[in-house]
């Protein structure tokens, strides 16, 4: 499968294998007290902005559908004994690789009837409303997530919560998945702007690759250009969740 490059890789084509040697086991925090003012800024004006539409889409979603609003789902966040040193005793049958966390979203699909099982997001899912479809296109069901970063689970950019099940998955068929939790999860991130869904591993790994480049850059101007970058991919209908 051919990957496209990131624009970060493209005076030196090599550099991610060799650069991924050399991301630190142990998480480095380097979100400084007024990196996440910025994100509480943009949160907040985030949610008074879109306030009135987040009303509509509530309404919508009533009116239009049996269920709640909002839907809960337990996703796995920073992992704060990298950042404290003290993760050396935990056992590894309790342990889901980070603080979890309820994200919330606007729901999208009917009541589920299944077993609960944790799945991958998908595209095409029979089971979306039509408002919910129009709600995934345009990205504006993960509007409820600003107040996950007002709370403090999240940022406003970082790699995407996953959830526990799922999480333990990829943390034993990819090495390096781990070292996301080194950072504060995001709505949005350096991956999902240039990459769609996940359909596999492989996709994954190279989603991980653009985790991994964005958290050894991170930086608060790095933050503003991948927000100003998420427009235009909800705009044009593309990127992933």
């Amino acid at each position: 499968m051919t990957t496209t490059l990131s624009p970060y890789r493209r005076a030196r084509p090599n550099r991610t294998i060799v650069s991924l040697l050399h991301v630190p086991l142990h998480a480095v925090d380097r979100e400084r007290s007024a990196r996440r003012v910025v994100n509480i800024v943009v949160a907040a004006v985030g949610i008074v902005l879109t306030s009135p539409l987040m009303l509509l889409i509530a309404v919508v979603i009533k009116l239009t559908s049996r269920g709640p609003v909002f839907y809960k789902q337990a996703r796995v966040g920073l992992d704060r004994r990298a950042l404290t040193g003290a993760g050396g005793n935990t056992r590894r049958s309790m342990d889901v690789g980070g603080v979890p966390f309820t994200m919330f979203k606007f729901r999208t699909m009917r009541p589920a009837n299944g077993n609960g099982k944790q799945v991958w997001a998908q595209a095409d899912d029979d089971r979306v409303t039509p408002i919910g479809r129009l709600l995934r296109t345009f990205r504006l069901d993960e509007l409820p997530q600003l107040f996950n970063v007002l709370k403090g689970d999240m940022n406003i950019v970082g790699p995407r919560p996953e959830q526990p099940d799922i999480f333990v998955y990829l943390r034993e068929q990819i090495e390096s998945y781990p070292r996301r939790q080194r950072v504060r999860p995001g709505i949005t991130g350096w991956a999902q702007v240039n990459q769609g869904y996940d359909t596999s591993v492989d996709d994954v790994r190279r989603k991980v690759a653009y985790d991994l480049e964005y958290i050894r850059r991170q930086s608060t101007l790095e933050d503003l250009k991948i927000m100003l970058r998420t427009v235009p991919v909800m705009l044009l209908r593309r990127g992933s969740r």
